[in-house]
């Protein structure tokens, strides 16, 4: 690598270490000041000194865990992302390809659907889906050893399969599927601070381990072969971090639906301004990842206002097109 690129890309990260924090910033300022109901300056004063119910009702109640619940699913679907690709070493990999969603995805149907006396619960059964459909399919590709292309081949079949079942749940139960067609779809309304208890000790768990990744992340950059001969028990690695992606992403869905594009666009866009090297990737994918969803809800909130559009759609909307865009640039290299 010449001194220039090297330079560059020292450039990039500190440019990237200011802009995203920024970008975070204002996004939750957008996105307490607009929506339905939009605050000005005094609103806002009243809201907090308590002189103004409904403003003081709509900012603590509303608002506020919306902005939080978006955040912390982006900054965990980012980092799974993140993780994922640095494991299958592959800029295709987000939480999907191992079935975190497929498996959030059923759970979920089953406890909104099938089983509504227990829809409170649906955080806690898409949480528990995602898990299992993790295990199962690193079970299934394990023979002396689990390659990241055999994952990939099972997480695959494991989608397909969830995915046929959860159509079939639907099909069944045709008079409750209004039900779960706006989880399905991916967003923040009705989130409140249940929500906010509920997923944040994962959060905070899954990103301070997050931190200790990192190493063997970089590690496994270097190749299996590599890495065995410096003595890192490269399976056990895999398996550790597979896991520790899984409990991100099964957060995040746990209470954002499914969300896509976000594990998958933004690791990739940091890693082509700035390189791969995880010491970098992995905590600017947090940030991003948590400014990203924050700002793509405030634009779902109010630029179709009075509807309230599922931010999950206006994600696939931004990040498809961007998707295709770098594999007509030739910018994705498998």
């Amino acid at each position: 690598m010449s001194e220039l690129t090297i330079l560059v890309r020292n450039r990039r990260r500190k440019l990237l270490a200011i802009i995203l924090p920024i970008f975070l910033i204002a996004s939750m300022i957008g996105g307490i000041f607009f929506g339905a109901v939009q605050f000005t300056f005094s609103d806002l004063t009243s809201a907090f000194q308590q002189n103004d119910e409904a403003n003081a009702l709509i900012l603590f109640n509303v608002r506020l865990p919306r902005l939080l619940v978006a955040a912390m699913a982006g900054s965990c679907l980012a980092a799974a992302g993140a993780i994922l690709q640095g494991v299958m070493k592959n800029p295709l990999a987000d939480p999907s390809i191992i079935g975190v969603t497929a498996g959030a995805g059923l759970a979920a149907s089953v406890a909104m659907v099938a089983l509504p006396q227990f829809g409170y619960l649906t955080p806690v059964f898409a949480f528990i889906g995602a898990f299992v459909a993790v295990l199962c399919i690193y079970g299934l590709s394990w023979e002396k050893g689990a390659s990241p292309l055999k994952i990939i081949l099972a997480g695959v079949a494991i989608n397909a399969l969830c995915g046929a079942l959860q159509s079939g749940i639907m099909i069944l139960y045709s008079d409750r599927v209004q039900a779960i067609l706006p989880w399905l779809a991916g967003g923040f309304q009705g989130r409140g601070w249940y929500h906010v208890e509920f997923v944040w000790p994962y959060v905070v768990g899954g990103l301070f381990l997050t931190l200790f990744a990192i190493r063997p992340l970089n590690l496994l950059l270097l190749g299996d072969n590599t890495a065995k001969l410096l003595g890192a028990p490269v399976e056990r690695i895999r398996f550790l971090l597979i896991l520790l992606a899984a409990l991100l992403a099964g957060a995040a869905v746990s209470v954002a639906g499914l969300l896509g594009f976000v594990g998958l666009v933004v690791p990739h866009m940091i890693r082509l301004l700035i390189g791969s090297d995880s010491r970098y990737l992995v905590p600017f994918s947090i940030v991003g990842g948590a400014a990203l969803v924050v700002f793509t809800d405030s634009l779902a909130r109010t630029v179709f206002d009075p509807i309230e559009l599922p931010v999950g759609i206006l994600l696939a909307c931004l990040g498809a097109p961007f998707f295709l865009y770098l594999l007509k640039r030739n910018s994705i290299r498998l």
